[in-house]
């Protein structure tokens, strides 16, 4: 799909109704889409100047460190904000690209997420920002994970409130990103097969943390697919980490109606009328919620030269206005309290680093420490 250029109004309806958009809806509705003009990038390159310190680790930065501007700032909360209470996706348009190098755009994209939220560690190597990009990694293996190749993606949620996904290059053929409402889903499935729809609600599958785990936590996490609280229905599905799940010892096994109702999803988030394409241009930022919105990615080939290869840098962030989550997704999210550092994925090198920078950064947005 094309996505559009123009730009709507800002949502005014509550975030369970517009979190349930179809393909036609997106399309019409383009309050997602916020374009950045020549004075918002001034800004934010002026922010980055003020702040950058070569060799700085990433975890030493504050959100002081870099002053962006109101005027920039409040058309990134925009967006922010429509990820998380509205349709669950949010495109930035026109990052500057220009006068900078990989490095420092990674940089503008951390700076960005410092000032909305605590960005959550994402892999065995306790990594907060990763480099989105083919290192040869097999997708499909038991530790795989598929930002680190050039597969095709299973639809997915991320660890954290939101995710940001920055694009520095795009690749010449494939890596179109796609997204699906866990919401639409959900109620396509209640229409559909409520038995199933019921048993993907109460019944918990195996979701495994490739092999990522921390000292002391269980190889895989527990919890249903779907979820619902006072005022949300909520989305885990990952199929690929269920498929490995299921592999690891002590995993209970799927009973048959969870297996159906799992391809059954499935199948649905790949309906035309469900499933949206964006191609993210370099400059872009995608923002999703990762409770509401799935998304995936095509296969791509890149270009041999090493400096034109396809690359993003993906963030996930806890933000304090995050929503209130299910007792039951506790095990994976380690809390469940709106306003507390929730998400992500300790991994081999948690430390005394890592729980300072959380710390000070949650106390400087006034969040609370799980």
């Amino acid at each position: 799909m094309r996505i559009p250029s123009t730009i709507g109004s800002r949502p005014t309806h509550a975030g369970r109704d517009a979190s349930a958009w179809t393909v036609e809806s997106l399309e019409r509705d383009t309050r997602w889409i916020v374009l950045l003009d020549d004075n918002d990038r001034a800004n934010l390159l002026a922010g980055l100047k003020a702040g950058r310190i070569a060799d700085k680790p990433l975890l030493d930065y504050c959100r002081s460190d870099f002053p962006f501007g109101e005027m920039v700032l409040s058309k990134l909360r925009s967006a922010i904000d429509e990820a998380q209470h509205g349709l669950g996706v949010a495109l930035v348009r026109g990052m500057p690209r220009a006068g900078i190098d990989p490095d420092q755009f990674e940089l503008l994209t951390w700076a960005i997420g410092l000032h909305f939220g605590v960005a959550r560690p994402q892999d065995r190597q306790t990594r907060y920002i990763n480099a989105v990009k083919d290192v040869g990694v097999d997708y499909r293996s038991p530790t795989g994970r598929g930002y680190s190749s050039n597969a095709e993606l299973d639809f997915h949620a991320d660890g954290g409130d939101v995710v940001l996904l920055s694009c520095w290059n795009q690749a010449p053929e494939g890596g179109d990103s796609l997204c699906a409402s866990g919401v639409s889903a959900w109620r396509q499935l209640v229409v559909e097969r409520p038995d199933l729809a019921a048993v993907l609600e109460s019944e918990p599958v195996p979701f495994s943390r490739q092999g990522e785990q921390a000292e002391g936590e269980a190889p895989f996490t527990l919890l249903p697919v779907f979820a619902r609280t006072d005022s949300d229905v909520l989305c885990a599905w990952n199929r690929n980490r269920i498929q490995n799940g299921l592999k690891l010892p002590g995993a209970p096994a799927c009973s048959a109606a969870q297996r159906e109702g799992l391809e059954l999803l499935d199948a649905i988030l790949r309906r035309p009328q469900f499933m949206y394409r964006m191609r993210l241009q370099p400059g872009d930022i995608q923002i999703l919620s990762n409770l509401t919105t799935l998304h995936s990615r095509t296969a791509f080939t890149d270009y041999p030269e090493p400096e034109r290869k396809r690359i993003l840098y993906r963030l996930w962030i806890a933000t304090p206005d995050g929503r209130r989550l299910p007792a039951s997704w506790r095990d994976k999210w380690g809390a469940t309290e709106p306003g507390v550092v929730k998400g992500g994925m300790r991994g081999h090198q948690y430390d005394d680093r890592c729980r300072a920078f959380e710390a000070r950064q949650a106390a400087d947005l006034g969040m609370r420490m799980a």
